[in-house]
């Protein structure tokens, strides 16, 4: 197994992961809370890797397939003393769960940012039952909780 940035080549076969994910957040929540378009969602990751303003770690197994990735980007506040990581999507395919890929995923994850200059990494999870798993994973990793909610309001 090993992790890298990933290209725009490989931005469909992310994007497909990506999909996976809120198809499983929206199962768990019994809620429809994200669009997903398999083709604009390619296109803006594409987008973003071109900018370099979004970063995508993917694993890949012995045969190059990617069977995981790890979406972040820059983000600013003062209450973080300035830059800091935030990771937007992070999945791993159902059957490579608990073979060490998310650990190998947030360890990249964590010397990018480094690298990076950024002071932290943040992620959220939701804060239901379904998804204590999640938290666990995250604790393990060695984030700890922060407080609040994630929470939106569509400006369309």
């Amino acid at each position: 197994m090993k992790v890298c940035l990933a290209n725009i080549k490989e931005a469909n076969e992310i994007s497909k992961l990506v999909g996976s994910l809120l198809e499983e957040i929206m199962n768990a929540v019994g809620e429809k809370s994200f669009n997903f378009d398999i083709a604009e969602t390619t296109q803006r990751l594409i987008n973003a890797i071109e900018n370099e303003n979004y970063f995508v770690l993917v694993a890949k197994d012995n045969s190059e397939a990617i069977v995981g990735c790890l979406t972040m980007y820059k983000s600013f506040a003062l209450y973080a003393e300035g830059e800091f990581g935030t990771i937007a999507e992070f999945f791993v395919s159902d059957k490579n769960r608990s073979k060490g890929v998310g650990h190998l995923l947030c360890e990249e994850a964590k010397k990018f940012g480094k690298e990076k200059g950024w002071k932290r990494l943040e992620v959220t999870t939701p804060p239901i039952e379904e998804f204590s798993r999640t938290l666990e994973f995250y604790q393990k990793e060695g984030f700890a909780i922060a407080g609040g909610r994630k929470m939106k309001i569509l400006l369309k």
